[in-house]
């Protein structure tokens, strides 16, 4: 097992989804958090995970009773660019274009410029 510069331990995870081929990494869970819509009857939770190569992963899993609905993202910066993996298809986006998205999704102001440090900090909020 290896650990991550914050001396966190990293273990091998292998998320199954519907979207695609599974996601396996070496890295840590950094939060989590799960809802239930009483409305429709769905359970949801999402995971948020570090790769040792610093890539971000996103889980999330939705369901009611037997049926259930699993995707999984693996996040990469690149330079000014962002890779968008969901294990079938790949998405690349300039880093300018995700943080306007991250903006209007957080409610940010337009001129707002939201740090990776920002955007962990509105996760962690979210994910309580």
């Amino acid at each position: 097992m290896s650990v991550d510069n914050t001396g966190r331990a990293m273990e091998h995870v292998c998320l199954k989804h519907d979207n695609g081929a599974d996601i396996t990494f070496q890295g840590r869970l950094f939060s989590e958090c799960s809802w239930y819509d009483e409305e429709n009857g769905v359970l949801t939770r999402q995971k948020l995970y570090v790769t040792e190569n610093n890539e971000q992963v996103y889980y999330i899993v939705s369901g009611s009773g037997a049926e259930r609905n699993r995707r999984a993202y693996r996040l990469s910066v690149m330079g000014d660019r962002c890779v968008i993996h969901n294990g079938a298809a790949e998405m690349v986006l300039q880093f300018d274009m995700l943080m306007l998205a991250v903006r209007g999704l957080c409610g940010l102001e337009a001129d707002a410029t939201p740090t990776l440090a920002m955007v962990e900090e509105m996760l962690k909020a979210a994910n309580g």
